[in-house]
């Protein structure tokens, strides 16, 4: 599937298309966290929320397929003066050593083509500690609005919590966020699910 993000992120080097506040998902998950604990930062894009999650004291792996995206990523790092690892290759790519506290998604997972969300979450149930916390923003098939030619698998109702059933549900709520980012204001319906992997 085509991601136009990726165009955006080469054609504006200069200027985060996010900004550089944390999302406010980030700021929400940081308090659920003890300091050190990893988290996996998936499309993580221009880096704001990997950012952040490092300004906290955690040890972040922020993980995207555009380089022009991690540069940016990089240069906040350093501007904010943290460190975060970080990798340029798709979700399915995710890293196979190692655990994390939390794996992270703001915006991102649905750019990835359905049939392939079965097994990127059973890699990433794998990667997530006994106890650990997932939390994702998806984009849901409620309100569909299609900008800068982007292609998405919109989420469908259920289909979120099923990826990670057996786990405990801590949030599950819809919503809609407003955005512009095509010069036009729209808004777009998601869902937002947090959920811990069970301890034994």
């Amino acid at each position: 599937m085509q991601n136009p993000w990726a165009r955006e992120y080469a054609r504006t080097p200069e200027r985060y298309i996010w900004g550089k506040a944390p999302s406010g998902l980030a700021r929400e998950i940081a308090d659920r966290l003890s300091p050190g604990s990893r988290v996996l930062d998936l499309g993580c894009g221009e880096g704001r929320d990997s950012v952040y999650f490092a300004s906290r004291g955690f040890e972040v792996t922020g993980l995207d397929v555009s380089p022009e995206a991690l540069a940016k990523g990089r240069r906040l790092a350093e501007e904010r003066e943290v460190k975060v690892q970080w990798l340029c290759r798709s979700m399915l790519d995710a890293p196979v050593a190692g655990r994390f506290d939390l794996v992270y998604s703001c915006g991102s997972v649905h750019h990835l083509p359905r049939r392939d969300r079965a097994h990127l979450f059973r890699r990433l149930r794998l990667l997530t500690e006994p106890g650990g916390l997932h939390a994702h923003i998806v984009f849901t098939d409620r309100m569909i609005y299609r900008e800068k030619g982007e292609e998405i698998d919109y989420f469908r109702q259920g289909e979120l919590p099923v990826l990670l059933e057996g786990w405990t549900v801590l949030a599950d709520e819809d919503a809609q966020i407003s955005c512009a980012q095509d010069g036009v204001k729209h808004t777009h319906s998601v869902e937002r699910l947090l959920a811990a992997r069970p301890r034994n």
